[in-house]
């Protein structure tokens, strides 16, 4: 009872609204020796998994021809915010088939309205 309780206070408020398929951007605070900046990183949303601090999210971006993959957890204190950039058409749950795709096959419709 005590954990949830705790795991509660740790939730974030702040999260848009955003589905699979959609290309967000992460701002990550980077702690580099005693100086903090901001990182972005921006891929479509491939996967979504867990739930209350525990969930995760798998973000996909290419990158100099070569395929880049990160997890993060959305309750993240070191999550500055998350932007949703480009909302996408998708009838999956997980999008891991464009792992093996490249090029116009790998990208995802955009969803209008």
């Amino acid at each position: 009872m005590k954990l949830e309780f705790l795991e509660k206070e740790q939730l974030r408020t702040d999260l848009p609204a955003f589905r699979i398929g959609d290309t967000l951007a992460v701002h990550l605070k980077i702690i580099e020796g005693d100086r903090e900046r901001i990182q972005v990183f921006q891929g479509t949303l491939i996967g979504r998994k867990g739930r209350d601090v525990k969930e995760t999210i798998v973000l996909r971006r290419i990158s100099f021809g070569e395929g880049v993959e990160r997890t993060f957890y959305l309750h993240s204190p070191r999550i500055a915010r998350i932007e949703v950039t480009r909302k996408g058409k998708v009838r999956r749950a997980k999008l891991y088939y464009l792992r093996s795709r490249s090029g116009k096959k790998a990208k995802v419709k955009e969803r209008v309205g």
